[in-house]
């Protein structure tokens, strides 16, 4: 509640909108993180303020482009065709790793499997495995909670797998809400940054652990000393885009980021530091 009242607070400080107010957009999966960075930095720097909104990482970057935001949250990088429309209209951008994401699948808690290979979460993504039979030795049939097409999450797996989702795969508003419905459905899978996870409450739904092949060691998503190794199949860095021009404006949320302060806030989010 503390957050949600925050989040109310800083978007209606974001009407008054001038050169006091960074108007941040985007990423799902970023804007839990976003609230907590906003909130301490505010504290700091009194006569800043930061709204924050989420909506999906193509949103963020739309708005970035048309004037309605000052920083776009991205889970994923910028894609060709969103570059050409910024550079039709003559403005330059610039971009900011200010943490890595762990893609976390996660089923309900009754389900008796532990660990996934890409594989096999490609087979059942794209709706060509469809029941957990062979998997788990009950027959059960597969539902998929995902993200929509807006989603920065959605592509990272998507291209990360190299398939088309299922058309039967069910899409959901946001990270929390996949969360939620897994609690209920006890053969289905979803993917959520693994931020939610830590701080979602873990009561009713399990972490599957990640291996590359049969033969190589499981990985969970939540294991902070693998993840800074670089040996999560499913990490990705996340962004944030900004016009060349307004990078002054920026700065002081960047340079927040990048401080201790900043770097202990992302990691107590359950999100890994950028070294």
């Amino acid at each position: 509640m503390r957050c949600l009242f925050w989040l109310n607070l800083l978007m209606l400080v974001s009407c008054s909108a001038d050169n006091t107010t960074i108007k941040i957009k985007g990423s799902d999966t970023e804007v839990n993180l976003a609230v907590q960075l906003a909130e301490s930095f505010h504290s700091t720097n009194p006569g800043l303020f930061v709204s924050i909104s989420g909506g999906g990482s193509g949103l963020g970057i739309a708005s970035l482009m048309n004037g309605t935001a000052d920083l776009a949250n991205s889970s994923r990088s910028i894609n060709d065709l969103e570059l050409k429309l910024f550079h039709q209209r003559g403005i330059n951008l610039d971009s900011f790793i200010f943490a890595q994401d762990a893609i976390a699948f996660v089923v309900s808690s009754s389900l008796t499997i532990d660990s996934i290979t890409p594989a096999e979460l490609a087979a059942i993504l794209k709706g060509s495995l469809k029941n957990w039979s062979s998997l788990t030795g009950k027959d059960l049939p597969v539902n998929i909670y995902g993200r929509q097409s807006n989603s920065g999450t959605h592509d990272f797996v998507k291209k990360k797998l190299g398939i088309d989702f299922s058309p039967h795969a069910k899409e959901m508003n946001g990270n929390a809400q996949i969360l939620e419905a897994l609690k209920s459905d006890n053969s289905g899978i979803g993917y959520v940054g693994a931020g939610y996870v830590i701080h979602g409450g873990s009561k009713g739904i399990k972490v599957l652990t990640v291996y590359e092949t049969k033969n190589s060691k499981a990985v969970s998503p939540l294991d902070a000393a693998m993840i800074a190794a670089g040996k999560y199949y499913f990490q990705r860095p996340l962004f944030q885009y900004y016009k060349t021009g307004s990078f002054e404006k920026v700065k002081p949320i960047l340079d927040f980021e990048k401080s201790t302060s900043g770097q202990k806030i992302i990691r107590d989010a359950g999100y890994y530091p950028v070294n």
